[in-house]
């Protein structure tokens, strides 16, 4: 006696892989895209020191992810290499949001279509132009769909709610502060608390924050944490900007804090030298 072949229909099976896909998502911690009048912010719940949800691509561009991370850290590794390819084979402008959209939704769609399981993942690809009406903001999700959005987007568990809030409560032209706390504001939301119930509270050590400033020359991607995030963030300061120059505590320059001070050249042996007349004599 023969038994009958395993069959499932193609629509059926499409269906299981986008169910299973959502639900994966589903599970994660939101993150917020959003204009100011200086760029576009980033703002993800993320506690995680370590494990960015936000990361630079090239100079005017930055990803954006929520779901498994290493599935969207392939990704994130594969933008960060075509954009130094092409922006090295041609030239640095040739390197654009929209290129980038293109190639990831050809990835997660021939993945989606032909591997057993697809990527849970959605990604945001953002690309901060010259003036606000330039800036490109480009939702794929893990099908390969691509959407161009304006103004702003949220990803992961509570996307729907907070997306609702942005509609109500967005507009062009806002401060970093006012979007750094909207976006907050609407994170602190759980879906999962009891209706009518206060939101959370959410910390400067809970978020990860990042912004595309318009107004730096060339890299235009920095982090925020620290001293700033929290005043950003709190209704009492009045900072509602960050600054226009680095951090000047020696390390690395892509996140800005607002704390140290500039360096005193009589403490760095590299600038130290004698005084003349007064150092060792030498042949």
């Amino acid at each position: 006696m023969t038994s009958m072949p395993f069959y499932v229909s193609p629509e059926q099976l499409m269906k299981d892989r986008a169910d299973y896909a959502r639900k994966g998502i589903a599970r994660g911690r939101s993150v917020v895209v959003l204009g100011y009048d200086k760029g576009i912010a980033f703002v993800a719940e993320n506690p995680s020191r370590a494990l960015h949800k936000v990361s630079e691509i090239y100079d005017r561009i930055a990803f954006a992810a929520v779901g498994k991370y290493n599935e969207f850290e392939n990704l994130r590794v594969a933008g960060v290499r075509y954009a130094d390819l092409r922006g090295y084979s041609y030239d640095r402008t040739d390197v654009t949001a929209r290129g980038l959209a293109n190639a990831y939704a050809q990835t997660l769609g021939t993945v989606f279509t032909q591997e057993s399981k697809p990527y849970e993942v959605e990604i945001v690809v953002a690309e901060v132009g010259t003036t606000a009406d330039e800036d490109q903001i480009y939702r794929l999700t893990y099908d390969g769909s691509v959407a161009d959005e304006l103004g702003f987007v949220a990803m992961g568990g509570a996307a729907e709610t907070i997306e609702t809030g942005l509609k109500a409560r967005w507009s062009p032209g806002l401060s970093l502060g006012d979007a750094l706390s909207l976006a907050v504001g609407l994170l602190s939301q759980d879906p999962a608390a009891p209706a009518g119930g206060p939101p959370r509270t959410l910390t400067a050590a809970q978020l990860e924050v990042a912004v595309l400033d318009r107004e730096r020359p060339r890299r235009t991607f920095r982090r925020i944490g620290g001293g700033l995030l929290d005043a950003l963030l709190s209704t009492e300061d009045p900072t509602s900007d960050a600054p226009a120059e680095d951090d000047p505590t020696p390390g690395r320059h892509d996140t800005l804090t607002g704390e140290g001070s500039p360096r005193d050249e009589s403490s760095n042996p590299q600038t130290q030298r004698p005084e003349q007349g007064t150092g060792p004599a030498t042949e």
